[in-house]
């Protein structure tokens, strides 16, 4: 009764702002220089945020809420918060993760004992349940915590404990209201910046907790740990050298590799593709080692992610690619003769935008323009019916005259298609499995000529090439920054951030496109460790 009480009333306020916290940047000049600090709305955890948050919180690892709530929308990361909505269905799918944790929390002894710092003397022990408080609290709402905090939820305690027939008298069912509570809470719930006004007008400074969240969910897609909870308290993240050090020792931590796999997924598309289990585990294992070995294990220049001359594999994958086995039965072996190369040759991205059970040139061509080169492709008209495969003429057998349509310059789609179908077309000699063929599937007589086009940039031949020609045309790198800086910040970045993502993509040339360099250097930077106010 208690919980769906404060639940409602915690969360109300979230539908006070048309189900929308949070501003879109493209309004208005911001209040100050993006280069000095930029705007920074409440963010509510993403699903994935949220699980990794209540495992390291609370000691759950299963995943409440990827099964209980919506899944996030994905644009193509699933934390940008100018779209996150609130409703009445949120609060209740919310309300029964609160209780749904809380009980297995409380209800393992094990699991309660690290929660609770002492030994309750009685029922209604109140120093043993400000004690509990005080360590949950803190924590939980990822910054310091006040009296006053603390005695909004004592009344938790009397209610447990006097002659209530909804509830049994126990200290531990207190106990359990206060974690269902606060798993209900907006400050648990959203990242919440304040700052306090610098010597700039506009320019907010951000508190050490503040700080830890930005990093820990930056680098971890979870809460800070306790070392970074005492920097934070201790103020060494106030400082540029202090920001350094534990970014550095975060990114040590398998999280940081977890969530470099996370980003990278999203980014290219590839982090639901429809393949077996077995064969998305083998590619995912083989995209990963790449992404692990580029930037943590082997750190410099972030390119070889495109241009790398082997890929990991095991003797199944190995097979499946025509690649020769590794030695050991797991292991790098050589792309030499196959026309591969980096991420590009990957079946997890040859698989990622593929359509009709097939390959698809124009989905493939919105692959790279989009996520490669960071340009923005026009939807179809809304009377064209996307959903359909190009029919070309009646009796076109091959895949190249059925897309015979889109080359017809007397039709509106021409324009468009002509900028990524013949990317496509470049990437067709490989299925949908990411296999070698030399023919459409179960038509000999459809010879693929496997030439491709980048318009008024070149021409290639496969996955290898194509990667060459992205990476020559400075495209990857420029764009990989504006990547992460979306993510980074939660939102799309606005036209009045040109500027600061043209000085971050010259920094990271600078720095010879060292990854793990430039995230640490993001993170000790001035404007890490501020927001902008936002505008009127």
């Amino acid at each position: 009764m208690f919980s769906r009480v404060a639940g409602v009333v915690a969360l109300a306020s979230l539908l006070s702002c048309s189900g929308q916290i949070g501003r879109s940047t493209d309004s208005g000049p911001p209040s100050v220089d993006p280069i000095l600090a930029v705007e920074s709305g409440a963010r509510r955890l993403s699903q994935a945020e949220l699980d990794n948050t209540l495992r390291d919180l609370l000691g759950e690892d299963s995943a409440p809420a990827a099964r209980l709530l919506n899944e996030d929308e994905f644009r193509p990361f699933d934390n940008d918060y100018t779209i996150q909505q609130a409703s009445e269905a949120l609060i209740t799918s919310l309300e029964a993760l609160a209780e749904e944790v809380a009980e297995r929390a409380i209800g393992d002894a094990g699991r309660r004992a690290a929660l609770v710092p002492c030994t309750p003397a009685s029922g209604g022990d109140d120093q043993c349940f400000r004690a509990f408080l005080d360590s949950f609290l803190g924590r939980a709402l990822r910054r310091e915590v006040t009296a006053q905090d603390i005695d909004a939820y004592m009344p938790l305690l009397a209610f447990a404990s006097e002659d209530n027939a909804a509830v049994d008298n126990d200290f531990y069912t207190a106990a359990h209201l206060a974690v269902a509570a606060v798993l209900q809470d907006p400050e648990f719930l959203y990242r919440i910046e304040q700052g306090a006004p610098g010597n700039t007008p506009g320019l907010l400074e951000l508190d050490g907790y503040e700080i830890a969240s930005r990093m820990s969910y930056l680098l971890w897609a979870s809460m800070p740990d306790d070392a970074l909870f005492a920097a934070a308290g201790a103020g060494s993240l106030e400082s540029a050298q202090g920001r350094r050090a534990e970014a550095l020792r975060m990114l040590a931590d398998p999280k940081a590799r977890d969530q470099l796999h996370r980003f990278h997924s999203m980014w290219l598309g590839y982090r639901s593709i429809p393949h077996s289990p077995e064969l998305v585990a083998a590619f995912n294992r083989e995209t990963s080692a790449l992404i692990d070995r580029v930037i943590l294990d082997e750190p410099g220049s972030y390119l070889r992610l495109f241009t790398m001359d082997e890929t990991f594999v095991d003797d199944s994958l190995a097979d499946h690619y025509g690649l020769p086995r590794p030695a050991n039965g797991e292991g790098w072996v050589s792309y030499e003769g196959t026309g591969r190369a980096g991420i590009l040759g990957h079946g997890s991205l040859l698989a990622a935008f593929s359509k009709f059970e097939d390959t698809s040139p124009t989905q493939r061509g919105i692959l790279v323009r989009t996520r490669f080169m960071c340009e923005n492709v026009p939807r179809p008209p809304p009377n064209v019916d996307a959903d359909q495969p190009p029919q070309g003429a009646m009796d076109a057998v091959c895949k190249y005259d059925r897309y015979a349509e889109h080359r017809d310059q007397s039709t509106s789609c021409a324009s468009c298609h002509s900028l990524v179908d013949p990317i496509g077309f470049g990437l067709e000699n490989y299925d949908v499995a990411g296999r070698y063929r030399e023919h459409d599937d179960g038509l000999p007589e459809c010879v693929i000529d496997g030439s491709g086009e980048i318009v008024d940039v070149g021409s290639f031949s496969g996955p290898g090439e194509l990667s060459r020609l992205l990476v020559d045309n400075d495209y990857v790198d420029a764009c990989a920054v504006q990547q992460f800086l979306t993510f980074a910040l939660g939102r799309p970045t606005s036209a009045y951030e040109q500027e600061l993502l043209q000085e971050m993509v010259e920094s990271f040339r600078s720095g010879q496109h060292d990854f793990k360099a430039f995230i640490v250097d993001f993170i000790a930077s001035e404007r890490f460790a501020r927001r902008a106010q936002e505008r009127l």
